[in-house]
């Protein structure tokens, strides 16, 4: 025979405790659903500073035959990475093929007058580009992550590159 108190109760103490448990991870979710619809992705301007980078180095490059080689392989790898985190931004946030890129093409670049000066804008560029990419690592989810420290670490060694 079945106690009275339990004959009465719907959910059982098991099911409260469940009920109880599943409370903060659906409160998680549901914020951090909410909070993403409210600010712009992150590597936007990531992409943003990958696509004028490239513009810059491919500028020295037709301007400063010295430093062609090497600002060419920089222009080429910051195109690889506006076009990964691109491809990260659209997965998250998908986009109609026809719509423009959610990462705007960048104003024309002019290099620098002398080689001493296109090396260090490129060296401040792909300063600036490590920095801002290995301060939003910790605050990215995994894969994420992932890519922003591949490409802080990518632009320290395209540095080094350079000299």
């Amino acid at each position: 025979m079945e106690s009275p108190s339990r004959a009465r109760s719907v959910l059982g103490r098991r099911s409260v405790l469940r009920l109880f448990a599943a409370v903060p991870a659906a409160a998680a979710l549901t914020a951090a659903c909410s909070s993403a619809l409210d600010e712009p992705d992150p590597l936007l301007a990531l992409a943003a500073a990958a696509k004028s980078d490239a513009q810059l180095a491919m500028a020295i490059a037709q301007s400063h035959s010295e430093l062609a080689d090497t600002a060419n392989e920089i222009a080429t790898v910051r195109s690889a990475h506006a076009n990964a985190m691109q491809r990260e931004i659209d997965r998250l946030a998908p986009r109609d093929p026809k719509d423009p890129p959610s990462v705007p093409e960048p104003a024309p670049k002019q290099a620098p007058g002398s080689a001493n000066a296109a090396a260090k804008a490129l060296r401040d560029a792909l300063t600036g580009a490590q920095d801002a990419a290995a301060k939003l690592v910790p605050g990215l989810p995994p894969y994420r992550a992932g890519l922003a420290g591949s490409v802080s670490a990518s632009c320290a060694s395209l540095r080094e590159v350079l000299g």
